[in-house]
């Protein structure tokens, strides 16, 4: 049985993938990127993602690109899986995962997760040449 997933999972996997790049917010939040465009990022607490029960804003949100619409559906819209979206983010193909979540899934659920949000904004060149490489 695959290990579960955990947040410093997230930071290797990103990493891994070719020609990222890290940038860091004002408070220091991680932002990766491929040619100059985010793929994964660690989002600061907005007021769109919060405790329902405390109303406290959620300082664990990871934000991952996915590839369409229909594979964001996929991700939030069984109320078990943890991710999940917010209306900001209507019409944004993104999805999010609270990092206190992220050990429900196993690491090669969240690397192809990773993989993914990489290959949907790398340049068509970039995302043809490491999906060869990875058939």
């Amino acid at each position: 049985m695959a290990r579960r997933a955990r947040v410093d999972d997230v930071h290797e996997l990103a990493q891994a993938m070719p020609h990222v790049t890290v940038e860091y917010g004002p408070q220091g939040n991680a932002i990766y990127q491929v040619g100059r465009k985010s793929f994964i990022f660690f989002r600061t607490p907005r007021p769109d993602a919060f405790d329902p029960a405390t109303g406290e804003r959620f300082a664990d949100v990871i934000v991952f690109w996915v590839p369409s619409e229909s594979d964001k559906l996929a991700l939030v819209q069984d109320p078990a899986s943890p991710f999940f979206s917010t209306p900001h983010f209507d019409g944004h193909l993104s999805v999010l995962l609270r990092g206190s979540r992220i050990g429900e899934l196993r690491v090669d659920e969240l690397t192809e997760v990773v993989q993914d949000a990489w290959l949907c904004r790398a340049s068509p060149t970039r995302a043809k040449r490491w999906l060869a490489e990875h058939e």
